[in-house]
């Protein structure tokens, strides 16, 4: 049912909640799992790096560390990192591979007053080719 799953990460608590339900999809469909950390930019940005920006070796060694947990849990996987604003790249990288589902994390923005921000997860879920399971 699910063949390629795409699991974006980062350094939150809630993506390595979200792991271990990755690892149950993927064992139980005998899926393809593809790694996916975003480099987060603004449009306004140029490449170079920013204060607050996460560095393109923090993001290797995140997706080096990320593929060796999934590999001792017998799951062999792939590794991408992007560029971009996550929800698009996300969703980019979902259709780009033929994902049959996006496993991710959920970070609630809580009470806030500003209507207008809002969370990856959720841009993800409007704008994905694909099923989407958020874990809590």
């Amino acid at each position: 049912m699910f063949k390629t799953v795409l699991f974006p990460i980062d350094m939150s608590p809630e993506a390595q909640q979200a792991a271990a339900v990755a690892v149950k999809m993927v064992k139980t469909f005998d899926s393809r799992l593809i790694l996916l950390s975003v480099i987060e930019t603004t449009e306004d940005e140029s490449s170079a790096a920013h204060p607050g920006q996460t560095s393109p070796d923090v993001v290797a060694n995140l997706l080096t560390k990320a593929q060796s947990l999934f590999s001792e849990q017998g799951i062999e996987s792939e590794v991408m990192e992007r560029q971009g604003q996550p929800a698009f790249v996300i969703c980019d990288v979902a259709d780009e591979i033929g994902a049959d589902l996006i496993v991710m994390g959920c970070r609630g923005l809580g009470l806030i007053e500003d209507s207008r921000a809002d969370s990856v997860s959720n841009r993800v879920i409007n704008l994905a080719p694909c099923p989407v399971l958020v874990v809590p």
